[in-house]
């Protein structure tokens, strides 16, 4: 069953039709990337109505639903649901504008909007477990993030900047293959790390510093995500304590990962050994986050989510530690959850490194 027929399957009693028109989830049910179109899906079946900028890629990408050259948009779609005797429409309740939504009520004359939260959940729950041509685009994509990595650490040095270390790590990983990075490089030093999202300025890397870099590339439009912390010469007694019960934390959270097992447990189990240590109250930021076609996706790992760990779900777990105004630890890996347990993707190593 396609992608398309298992939402169409899923279609609840009351709604004829639903419109796609979120642009990465029209990628995930067509394998189209483009910045326009609506997807159309009835009982019968998909069609995508997309523009001329996009039509000749889409009649060579696209499988499992008819694609159709857009004309007069809203007199197409009401020509197919009058054909097939459509009374009610889905939208898309997670990305619909209240502009989007005012028109098809005013243009698909005799078609009920059906505004509940069915559609995007929907596609949100299957987005969630990815299949085997999903990881293997993930895995490339960290893969690259890894390679990136290890360039950066022949290429830091006292001196240098925040700003020109995320540049460096943007330009090499492109270099290697990226369509592009998932999120903006975070490059952190000293009392800047800290701050677990700080934007790279012009802060000059000082020996005695922690560096944190987070950086995640793209593959066929789908996310990596790594956190690795260096520092600046030799670590302090207190940075190499912090770093350890940070990776400890990460461990903690580890052993609970299995199918079954709520993501508020995976969370708890890392906060309650950094809580533990003299460092309690210092991790501020959920554990970890899914990632597929965007580089944050339910669920999460945190102490509010209420969701379950399902086999095919690929995850951060990235515990970390910040002491305002002296420094931060964060430390990142990717897993993906296995029928029995999960596997690592991240396969860079994670001894703290020295940078003199």
């Amino acid at each position: 069953m396609t992608r398309i027929e298992t939402i169409i399957s899923k279609m609840p009693e009351g709604v004829d039709a639903a419109i796609v028109t979120d642009k990465l989830n029209r990628l995930y049910l067509t394998g189209l990337l483009s910045s326009a179109g609506v997807l159309l899906l009835t009982r019968q079946g998909g069609v995508l109505i997309i523009d001329s900028r996009y039509h000749e890629l889409a009649q060579g990408t696209v499988s499992g639903c008819e694609v159709i050259l857009q004309d007069q948009l809203y007199e197409q779609i009401s020509k197919l649901l009058g054909a097939q005797g459509v009374r009610t429409l889905a939208l898309e309740s997670a990305s619909c504008t209240l502009k989007t939504r005012d028109a098809y009520q005013e243009k698909l004359e005799g078609v009920q909007l059906i505004e509940g939260s069915w559609l995007s959940e929907t596609i949100s729950e299957l987005r969630q477990c990815k299949s085997e041509e999903e990881l293997s685009k993930i895995r490339a994509a960290q893969k690259i993030t890894e390679q990136t990595f290890e360039h950066l650490l022949g290429f830091i040095r006292p001196g240098r900047s925040e700003r020109s270390i995320a540049l460096e790590a943007e330009f090499y990983g492109r270099a290697k293959g990226a369509q592009g990075v998932a999120f903006s490089v975070i490059a952190a030093s000293g009392e800047n790390s800290s701050m677990p999202h700080a934007v790279p300025g012009e802060r000059r890397l000082r020996y005695g510093d922690f560096l944190i870099i987070d950086m995640g590339f793209m593959v066929e439009g789908y996310c990596s995500d790594m956190t690795r912390t260096v520092v600046i010469g030799q670590p302090s007694q207190q940075q190499r304590e912090v770093y350890n019960t940070v990776l400890a934390a990460q461990d903690a959270a580890f052993a609970k990962i299995k199918p079954g097992v709520p993501c508020k447990e995976v969370d708890a189990a890392a906060r309650e050994l950094i809580n533990a240590s003299p460092y309690a109250g210092l991790f501020g930021h959920g554990l970890g986050h899914s990632l597929g076609l965007e580089v944050h996706e339910p669920p999460s790992l945190s102490k509010a989510s209420e969701a379950t760990l399902r086999p095919g779900m690929v995850l951060s777990v990235e515990p970390g530690i910040y002491i305002p105004g002296k420094f931060g630890v964060r430390i990142e890996d990717l897993i993906v959850v296995t029928q029995s347990g999960f596997e690592n993707l991240t396969c860079c190593p994670k001894e703290l490194n020295t940078i003199n």
